[in-house]
């Protein structure tokens, strides 16, 4: 993929974030496309590709959001990165003259997103890739579910390498206020009270599971050196009920 892109745009500056995704994880790609992306400079061209479908008829599409551009399937793996912007705007990519011939069944990273991310750092438009669609495949959206009267429905949306269990709440959900009166978290029977403002913060107790803001902006559970996620054997999807009276 590298290689092709290259070869459209000899010039291209290509910075790899990750190729440590888990085979066919598309919710773990969004969510870590969606915090990285934050970091890169405007008309920075994303090609993403976590795509068990290739070669089937999810289609091949170009998001613009933020100022940035993203290409890959049409999977729900841009879900996070529309669902945070202000305005977005996804084409699916039809015209073959962009692509690289022929186009391979199980490759579509070589054969379509790489050389359109070229033509795209050469200059070529959205309008001559292929076509603006609405009806673009969507994850589960980020927001939590409000229950009635102090009660959220979060789940964990990312476990990172050391078991941190990151979820869905953000300080715009569960606010400072909330926290200071009392505000707890319940995960698989487990309830987190304490929240710390970094992992070896001792506050006011020596909970082992504690809960701390995250760089990303989200509230992460986290064990005092240890993987919360294995003290809680919690996965991905996993809801979390908040209390926050």
């Amino acid at each position: 993929m590298k290689g092709v892109i290259l070869s459209v745009n000899p010039d291209a500056r290509i910075v790899d974030i990750t190729h440590e995704i888990p085979p066919h994880d598309i919710a773990g790609a969004a969510f870590t496309l969606s915090v990285a992306c934050r970091s890169f400079p405007a008309q920075t061209i994303h090609l993403s590709v976590v795509d068990p479908g290739v070669g089937s008829a999810r289609r091949p599409i170009l998001v613009m959001a933020g100022e940035q551009f993203f290409v890959g399937p049409d999977n729900g793996i841009f879900s996070y990165v529309i669902e945070g912007a202000a305005r977005a705007h996804v084409v699916h990519l039809t015209n073959p003259k962009y692509f690289q011939h022929p186009v391979s069944d199980t490759f579509h990273g070589r054969d379509i997103f790489a050389p359109v991310a070229g033509a795209l750092s050469n200059g070529v438009t959205a309008a001559e890739l292929g076509t603006e669609i609405d009806d673009y495949v969507r994850l589960e959206p980020l927001a939590p579910d409000k229950l009635g009267k102090g009660k959220l429905g979060a789940r964990i949306i990312h476990i990172d390498r050391f078991g941190n269990c990151i979820t869905n709440l953000t300080k715009e959900v569960l606010t400072p206020e909330m926290i200071r009166d009392g505000a707890q978290l319940t995960l698989n029977g487990k309830t987190i009270k304490a929240f710390r403002r970094f992992f070896s913060d001792k506050g006011d107790n020596d909970q082992m599971l504690f809960a701390v803001w995250g760089s990303a902006g989200f509230l992460e559970v986290a064990a005092t050196n240890r993987s919360a996620a294995k003290l809680l054997k919690a996965r991905r999807g996993q809801r979390v009920l908040v209390s926050t009276y």
